[in-house]
């Protein structure tokens, strides 16, 4: 039996836009919740009901009768609109006849849409993501390590265990969501696959290591990494080269998109050291804000990170028109001096870049033009539309 998963009703950041638009994001993310608490009135199709899916395949146009059946400026709300992606043709068509309906489209899948063919009605509906919890929407509720650990997406807030429900998510979701949608035949070289994308976590990829690693061939790593992205199970991030002096890596860094994710994916070894797991935990947990602050911040903003080939690194770069900053983390209560030779090189090439280090300290200060700041209060602070530091 699937377990109930429910959502703590908690105010969301994201800011919805005034036309219809599609609302994509990991299963667990509360795109159903966020609906239907912003439009309690609205006409709910749930497409993951047997009942509702079936009707809408054997007729899409069925759409078109409960929709004239509304008042102008309605919203309609269809849930998980991958599973029948003939109803976009409706919905364009409803669009089309300016009577002010709005329809919000949710689905965890775009990559079965674009398999499909869909052009996602035209450019008449935008297209937007919802991500796990920021920390400055749960504020009292967030607790860096406990975020580490389980993660921040809100199912797991309702539950008194939240490893189960994290299990019960990658054996419901990851896996036979997956399966069923047929996008992986043969699902045990695929899980060894997530396992090993686990060690590589908050890390430059290597797709011919990690082929070698999984005994499948490079191109279907390729092929499952593009999916994860495309399911929004994972991202990547690329290389800043902007006027850059330096010989740079040319290789992205990997993350998967919600830390607890991460921490129950990775498997245990007695080789394990546990400083390594929590700063990798602790990086990917800083990515999935930044990702999040970068597609709720109404000006667009890029995300790389920065490294040379002769290894000096800093983990995030933003640039855009709020700011331009340069960020490293740290999983430590102090800083040393090497700490800041990253950031320090960035700035010999980027003077006009903010630094910043977040570490495990709780002082806030700044060393050598870097502010140093503590990692919690970084993230509490974090708000989309607003400065990074």
């Amino acid at each position: 039996m699937r377990p109930k998963m429910t959502f703590v009703p908690i105010e969301r950041v994201f800011q919805e836009p005034q036309m219809s638009y599609f609302l994509f994001g990991p299963r667990g993310t509360g795109k159903s919740t966020l609906a239907s608490l912003r439009h309690p009135h609205a006409l709910l199709i749930d497409l993951r009901l047997n009942k509702e899916r079936l009707k809408f395949i054997a007729d899409p146009d069925q759409l078109k009768f409960l929709v004239y059946a509304l008042p102008e400026k309605s919203t309609i709300v269809i849930d998980e609109i991958q599973k029948v992606p003939a109803l976009l043709s409706v919905i364009h068509l409803l669009i089309e006849e300016k009577r002010g309906w709005k329809f919000i489209l949710t689905g965890s899948n775009a990559r079965k849409l674009k398999r499909d063919g869909i052009d996602l009605l035209g450019g008449r509906a935008l297209k937007k993501v919802l991500h796990p919890f920021m920390a400055v929407e749960i504020k009292d509720k967030f607790q860096l390590e406990e975020a580490m650990l389980y993660g921040l997406l809100p199912l797991r807030f309702d539950s008194s265990s939240p490893k189960e429900i994290l299990e019960a998510y990658i054996s419901l979701y990851l896996e036979e969501e997956i399966k069923a949608e047929g996008l992986i035949r043969n699902m045990e070289p695929f899980v060894r696959f997530l396992q090993t994308m686990s060690f590589s976590h908050a890390s430059v990829i290597n797709v011919t290591n990690i082929s070698r690693e999984c005994q499948v061939k490079r191109t279907t790593v390729d092929s499952w990494i593009t999916i994860l992205e495309e399911m929004y199970i994972a991202f990547q991030i690329q290389i800043f080269t902007n006027r850059s002096k330096r010989e740079l890596s040319s290789h992205p860094k990997f993350y998967f998109f919600d830390s607890g994710v991460y921490r129950d994916l990775r498997p245990y070894s007695l080789k394990d050291v546990r400083s390594e797991l929590d700063g990798q935990a602790l990086e990917g947990l800083v990515a999935q804000h930044l990702v999040a602050w970068r597609d709720y911040t109404s000006e667009k903003h890029t995300l790389h990170f920065w490294r040379t080939r002769s290894g000096v690194e800093v983990d995030f770069v933003v640039f855009g028109p709020i700011g331009f900053w340069a960020i490293e983390v740290k999983h430590s209560e102090s800083i040393l001096p090497e700490d800041l030779r990253g950031l320090s090189a960035f700035l010999e090439d980027y003077p006009e870049a903010k630094a910043i280090l977040l570490y495990r300290g709780n002082v806030r200060l700044v060393k050598k033009n870097i502010l140093c700041i503590p990692c919690e209060e970084f993230l509490l602070n974090l708000t989309p539309n607003y400065p990074l530091s």
